[in-house]
């Protein structure tokens, strides 16, 4: 592991332990680190949870995915922070700090690919997986001012990654810049089965850009005339199914009996000290019924239905990522609560459809970075990648 000066706050303090990596490889030359969630040879998994921590001991195997960079010549830089448990959004850890946006220093970086987000966007390092279940990839892709990818569920291995709810949870990363962007997804998504044509219909979801504020609905304009640009002018749809509130509720009764499955055994029993917004999540969770998740269920296979309908196999939506800049960090955690909640209602498309969306850092307001978004049907991973490149090169 190198040596590096974390300036960002977003490296886990462990003790260096040698990481061998591929000398040469399509990813030589390059630096990366890994969301404390993925197992490393030689380190322990915290999950951003100190009890956690101290149960987990030296790992003895390193994820597949970490692994597969390592086979392709990156060099591993370190562990980074994550919000605890992953079960938030802010990327305000109560027990092992907030790492620092190098996009808007006086902002949250987002999570709960806090250290990831801040450690590429600092400079630190080149890329940075982390894991996306309801937002933790795109909101601080989008906070930082970075390239990051929810892909397509299942797409990229998870095998020796700690779960928060398995049927949302993906594997993602952050880049500064589309072209190295690029350079990852060919080993770790490789060619689309299903690729998108040449000329893919554009769409632009006008029930989603109406969630949006007039001041921030404005830093967009030229973000979307360069993409229009680039990929020909989008045809106006809507996404919504029922209503945003009922599938702002739905992804969260799904997303809540998921965690409380996960990580209820270890809460139950070690009571551990849980933080601000993390404890009242679970606590909620807890207490879901069985009629709201099988409601939830039910929803779910419509909305996938009704969003493969609508795409086709040619259709990508441009849409915001998140529903504004990165709130400050002086923002009381009630304010943070309501933001979170705002986002959940664009966020949720993705992953209650389970399809792949990049964001790309193409606006900014009041100095911050804003995230553009181009969402795809299931399996167009890499093909939105391809499209990204059209636009930064136009």
């Amino acid at each position: 592991m190198p040596l590096i000066h974390d300036t960002a706050r977003c490296f886990m303090p462990y003790p260096d332990a040698p990481v061998p990596h591929a000398g040469t490889g399509p990813l030589a030359g390059l630096t990366f680190a890994v969301k404390d969630l993925f197992h490393v040879a030689g380190y322990p998994t915290s999950g951003g949870q100190p009890l956690l921590l101290a149960q987990s001991g030296i790992k003895k195997r390193t994820a597949p995915t970490v692994q597969k960079l390592l086979d392709a010549g990156a060099v591993f830089a370190g562990k980074t922070l994550t919000d605890e448990l992953a079960f938030s959004m802010n990327g305000n850890n109560a027990h092992f700090g907030a790492p620092v946006n190098g996009g808007a220093p006086d902002r949250i970086t987002g999570g709960s690919s806090s250290g990831s987000a801040a450690a590429v966007s600092n400079s630190l390092v080149d890329f940075a997986l982390g894991t996306d279940t309801g937002g933790s990839v795109r909101a601080p892709a989008s906070h930082c001012g970075l390239v990051g990818l929810r892909p397509t569920h299942g797409r990229i291995s998870l095998e020796d990654c700690l779960d928060l709810s398995p049927s949302f949870d993906t594997c993602g990363w952050f880049t500064r810049d589309v072209s190295t962007f690029a350079r990852v997804a060919d080993v770790l998504l490789g060619e689309d089965a299903t690729p998108l044509p040449q000329r893919v219909r554009l769409l632009s979801p006008e029930d989603v850009w109406g969630l949006l504020k007039p001041e921030a609905a404005e830093a967009f304009t030229a973000p979307r005339q360069r993409v229009a640009a680039a990929l020909g002018a989008p045809a106006p749809v809507n996404v919504v199914l029922d209503s945003f509130e009922a599938m702002y509720w739905h992804f969260r009764h799904l997303q809540g009996r998921e965690a409380w499955r996960t990580d209820g055994g270890f809460i139950q029993r070690f009571a551990p000290p849980l933080g601000p917004g993390v404890a009242e999540r679970f606590a909620w969770s807890r207490e879901l019924s069985d009629e709201k998740v099988a409601q939830a269920t039910a929803f779910r296979a419509r909305f996938r239905a009704h969003l493969a309908a609508l795409l086709g196999d040619d259709g990508v939506l441009v849409m915001p990522t998140m529903p504004d800049v990165a709130p400050l960090r002086s923002d009381s955690e009630a304010a943070l609560e309501d933001y979170r909640n705002a986002a959940i209602r664009m966020l949720c498309i993705s992953g209650l459809a389970g399809f792949p969306q990049l964001s790309l850092p193409l606006a900014t307001r009041v100095g911050a970075p804003l995230g553009l978004s181009l969402l795809g049907p299931t399996g167009s991973d890499r093909s939105l990648v391809r499209l990204a490149q059209q636009v930064v090169a136009g």
